[in-house]
């Protein structure tokens, strides 16, 4: 029995007053199953979206299309955030690979649009954050 399943034994005899071998397993199951609902890369792709919010230009021009609710010309972009235009292209390139924004060119410029997941993520960061803190 691995040190896991023995701490796992202890804990479970701690609430049910004994624990069986049945128990362990049961329990056992119970959490794998739970693992079973967070693989088939899922995590990875989790990993990518807060990878791309971890960088203060990045979460900027994410937060500002998201307050846009609308196009914006990378150029207008360019202006919100005080980088080099390689890093600004690096920045949206990161945001649309983690599927928060979206690229279509537009003649000779480059329009962005926040995608729903985008929204949804600002949403819910906005509603877990209080001004009093």
């Amino acid at each position: 029995m691995s040190q896991a399943t023995e701490r796992l034994e202890r804990y479970l005899e701690d609430q049910l007053g004994e624990c069986r071998s049945e128990d362990v397993d049961q329990r056992l199951d119970e959490l794998g199953n739970l693992t079973a609902a967070i693989e088939g890369g899922r995590i990875d792709r989790e990993l990518d979206v807060l990878a791309a919010l971890s960088n203060e230009t990045r979460y900027t021009l994410l937060r500002v299309l998201v307050a846009a609710g609308e196009e914006l010309c990378v150029c207008e972009l360019n202006a919100v955030v005080d980088v080099s235009e390689s890093a600004l292209s690096h920045a949206m390139s990161d945001l649309v690979d983690a599927g928060l924004v979206r690229g279509r060119k537009d003649g000779r410029w480059k329009q962005y649009r926040a995608t729903n997941r985008a929204v949804a993520i600002v949403t819910v960061l906005d509603g877990s954050v209080s001004v009093d803190e």
